[in-house]
């Protein structure tokens, strides 16, 4: 005879679940994010809080050696330029642990970041402690957020990683755009391209 309780309480919780939804364990847009401190280039921590003038952030966890991450390079640089002074920084963050990538470590980010002139901050996430709460896996991963840390954007920095002058939807720009119009950036999501982020061996 075959018992009819295991099977009830399996189909009760697969209704529970299904009921519940699924609740990721990183910020989707809308959500507001948590400030952080990490070490920047020039050995000062740096926060959200920093930018007291700030009307929102572009954050984009970026890396040295990637290639993905070379050919946005000077495109991360040029949202900087662009949009800084309307009140919308670049925060560049390196995720990656250095001991499987050595061209990630500190003492490269400084190298990089004086040789590309960087003009924004580049921290480092060395605990690999802020890029999962944003739920970043690649390198680029942009994400844009408004003055009060509510998370707009997440995605791609434009369509074309490989041709600059090929892009025909520049998603980082027209989200920030958008914002400074205090309209809905459309869209609020694409996927990243880029390498994988190099996690810590557990």
């Amino acid at each position: 005879m075959k018992h009819p309780i295991p099977v009830l309480l399996f189909l009760v919780g697969v209704f529970s679940i299904c009921s519940t939804g699924y609740e990721p364990s990183y910020y989707v847009v809308g959500d507001k994010a948590e400030d952080f401190s990490l070490r920047n280039v020039d050995g000062r921590m740096v926060s959200f809080s920093d930018y007291t003038d700030a009307r929102g952030f572009i954050l984009v966890f970026t890396c040295n050696h990637c290639p993905y991450a070379q050919l946005y390079e000077q495109r991360i640089i040029e949202l900087h330029r662009k949009f800084s002074s309307k009140g919308y920084p670049v925060i560049a963050i390196n995720p990656n642990d250095s001991d499987i990538v050595k061209e990630d470590s500190f003492e490269e980010m400084v190298k990089r970041a004086k040789l590309k002139r960087y003009p924004f901050a580049y921290l480092h996430d060395a605990e690999q402690t802020v890029f999962p709460l944003f739920g970043a896996n690649r390198t680029p991963h942009a994400y844009v957020l408004d003055k009060n840390l509510v998370v707009r954007y997440i995605g791609a920095i434009d369509d074309n990683p490989e041709t600059p002058a090929a892009v025909k939807r520049k998603y980082v720009e027209s989200a920030v755009e958008a914002l400074l119009r205090d309209e809905r950036p459309d869209p609020d999501f694409t996927r990243a391209i880029g390498c994988t982020i190099k996690r810590k061996r557990q």
